[in-house]
């Protein structure tokens, strides 16, 4: 038996040269990051990160100044800004061929041309090559891709990952050129990977199995195992010597050995002097059939437990001890439009998944998550169901007649008339919200599950109705929401029951409308005027004693005391005066003049401002008498008219509350005109 080792295995320049700079920088007294994983190679990430090197998945990651290696892969020029802001010291590792993509898709894309990039759209190298022309470039990942692109006159780049297999290249390429007449096409795939995937290529074409190194996240090592099994049936990816078993390779004549641009050579060189020792034994068993052997097996709708090997925004890798490892695609991991991979992910996290397909045609194993939490959610709704228990549900979306919301994997229906306790017009507010549902249908034969959160609603306020009507009292005080406004009042929420605020006791001034004192949802302070348990009535006060004018006037004003007012109302009586926000004083007819006037009007207008002497001062009924004549006499003169303010609305000018006593008879006024005369 022979074992062929690829001269081309191994480090690219590009990724050594990341490393090496990571390598110089091992002692340092400043703290050390590199931008991402430094390759894709756990080993060596988790080797630096012994000796204090943080990874920086995002600048945000960066939270204290240091020195910083940006990968081989490169990056957007958002980020070297973003770096420098915070006081960062960079080191550039990004691969020259890599450096020169950027650069060329740059003075394109500044000279009006569309920039397109064939390569995987999640990969660092691509979304940083993007950045370099604004986010901007058409990214084809395959042929599918480039058949629904439309063409047209337009100018044309047209640019390839650096780890790009050269027959998707030119296969893209080619379909490009018959959509574009005004295209440019560079040819940007790494000499090293061109050589290292042709090397594969030629060996895989020779040998009985055919062994690739790499880490499960490179796409250069992806696309070297590809290359090898579309030649060699037998071709095994491994990350580690680990993932070698005590084989007998012994019917295998020729192995075949090659490996990905991040995989170091000490991981190189162990795989090989195992594979020598794997050689020497002998149990009739060949490479294959242990191999196999050794593996679980799979069928189509069996769950099985898996590792996280690794993930990116669209798919998550699980290995599960097959030959092939696990791809559940995003949309079959979870329902949750709002879940982050990198933050609800971990690489080795041990999960349950369900087997859609064993083989998609490319030797992929497709998994499902979903369907694994939904076998299990239907046990969990059917327990809810039969127990009445609440479940929490999550609202994905807006259909005809209601929302549907999904909960341990299974979708809810929630009618519309399910969704409150009250008329909802517009369910968009509801969506991506998470809250309790009640199950009232269930049923699994039809996969039908109807879920109402206004059940619990109204439980919960029949609890708190409850409680409030059991603890209610005259002037107890409740904080509560305002739920209505009307024309008469407010209706306050003091706790699953509504109380009405009179407009008289929103304010100790007058007002226009009860919505110049509160909001629908405002928080408010009410307290209980009166209550009828019967006909479930409550009335609720809200203005303050504290607040209350004449209180204050209490400690303002005295008998004898002369104040300015401004006249507010007049009637046949007299003129009432305006002295605070709230305080009104009553000048009789008689106070105004020495002279005898037939009506106030005469002499004062609405708006007027005029100095008075308090004569009488009754607070707790609310009474201030005055008298213009004891400081200032108006008399009958045309004059005294033309020194009035204007009011724009009179009638709203009427005092909030005054209680006058008509003690004076018409003898009285009698014999008032005959002393005056």
């Amino acid at each position: 038996m022979k074992v062929v080792v690829a001269d081309t295995a191994g480090f690219c320049f590009g990724v050594k040269n990341a490393v090496d700079k990571v390598k110089e920088l091992l002692g340092s007294d400043e703290q050390i990051y590199t931008y991402g994983p430094i390759i894709h190679n756990t080993q060596m990430v988790d080797y630096f990160m012994e000796k204090g090197v943080r990874v920086a998945n995002c600048t945000d990651d960066v939270d204290r100044p240091g020195k910083i290696v940006i990968r081989a892969h490169g990056v957007m020029p958002d980020v070297y800004d973003e770096l420098r802001n915070k006081g960062m010291d960079i080191i550039d590792a990004t691969c020259p061929y890599v450096k020169k993509i950027q650069m060329l898709a740059k003075d394109h894309h500044e000279k009006g041309f569309k920039i397109i990039i064939i390569g995987d759209r999640e990969h660092p190298e691509v979304m940083g090559i993007n950045g370099w022309c604004e986010n901007s470039a058409v990214i084809l990942e395959n042929e599918m891709d480039a058949e629904g692109l439309e063409g047209g006159e337009e100018k044309v780049c047209v640019l390839g990952q650096t780890t790009l297999t050269r027959e998707k290249w030119e296969t893209v390429n080619k379909m490009l050129k018959n959509k574009f007449h005004n295209i440019i096409m560079y040819d940007t795939i790494c000499s090293a990977t061109s050589a290292r995937q042709k090397e594969a290529e030629e060996i895989a074409k020779t040998v009985d199995a055919m062994i690739v190194i790499g880490g499960k996240n490179s796409s250069n090592t992806n696309k070297l195992y590809e290359i090898c099994k579309k030649y060699c049936n037998n071709t095994f990816r491994v990350e580690t010597v680990g993932d070698l078993l005590p084989l007998d390779i012994k019917h295998c004549n020729r192995v075949g050995i090659t490996a990905g641009a991040s995989t170091p050579d000490w991981i190189i060189k162990e795989v090989i002097k195992k594979m020598s020792e794997l050689s020497k034994q002998d149990n009739g068993m060949s490479f294959q059939e242990i191999f196999e052997d050794s593996l679980v097996t799979l069928k189509t709708g069996q769950i099985v437990k898996g590792k996280i090997i690794g993930f990116n925004n669209a798919e998550v890798y699980i290995d599960m001890g097959f030959k092939s490892d696990g791809i559940i695609p995003m949309e079959e991991f979870t329902d949750d439009p709002d879940f982050k991979p990198e933050e609800s992910l971990k690489t080795g996290e041990e999960i349950d998944v369900f087997v859609v397909r064993v083989n998609d045609g490319e030797g992929n194993v497709i998994l499902s998550k979903k369907k694994v939490d939904a076998v299990k959610g239907w046990d969990k709704i059917e327990e809810a169901y039969e127990n009445k228990t609440p479940i929490k549900v999550k609202v994905l979306q807006i259909v005809n007649g209601g929302l549907i919301a999904s909960t341990f994997g299974v979708r809810v229906f929630i009618p519309a008339s399910q969704v409150s306790d009250r008329f909802t017009k517009d369910l968009s507010e509801y969506v991506n919200k998470v809250f309790n549902v009640r199950i009232i249908e269930y049923n699994k034969a039809k996969k039908k599950i109807v879920g109402s959160q206004r059940v619990i609603l109204e439980e919960e306020k029949s609890r708190s109705e409850g409680a409030v009507w059991d603890n209610i009292e005259v002037g107890k005080e409740f904080t509560g929401v305002v739920k209505s406004i009307t024309d008469f009042g407010v209706f306050v929420d003091i706790g699953g029951v509504d109380g009405l605020v009179h407009v008289s006791e929103l304010s100790w001034t007058k007002i226009k409308h009860p919505s110049d004192i509160m909001k629908i949802g405002d928080s408010v302070k009410v307290r209980v005027f009166d209550f009828d348990k019967e006909k479930k009535r409550i009335s609720l006060g809200y203005k303050r004693k504290e607040d209350n004018p004449w209180n204050k006037a209490a400690a303002k004003y005295n008998t004898g005391d002369v104040v300015k007012g401004k006249v507010v109302r007049l009637v046949p009586f007299g003129a009432f005066l305006e002295l605070d926000e709230g305080v009104d004083g009553l000048v009789h007819i008689s106070q105004i003049s020495n002279t005898r006037i037939a009506k106030p009007s005469d002499v004062l207008q609405i708006g007027q401002i005029v100095e008075a002497q308090i004569t009488e001062l009754n607070l707790e009924a609310k009474k201030i008498g005055l008298s213009i004549k004891a400081v200032n006499p108006i008399d009958l003169v045309s004059s005294q008219k033309e020194d009035a303010e204007e009011v724009k609305n009179p009638e709203d000018e009427v005092p909030s509350e005054y209680k006058e006593d008509m003690n004076i008879s018409i003898g009285d006024l009698l014999n008032t005109e005959k002393t005056e005369e």
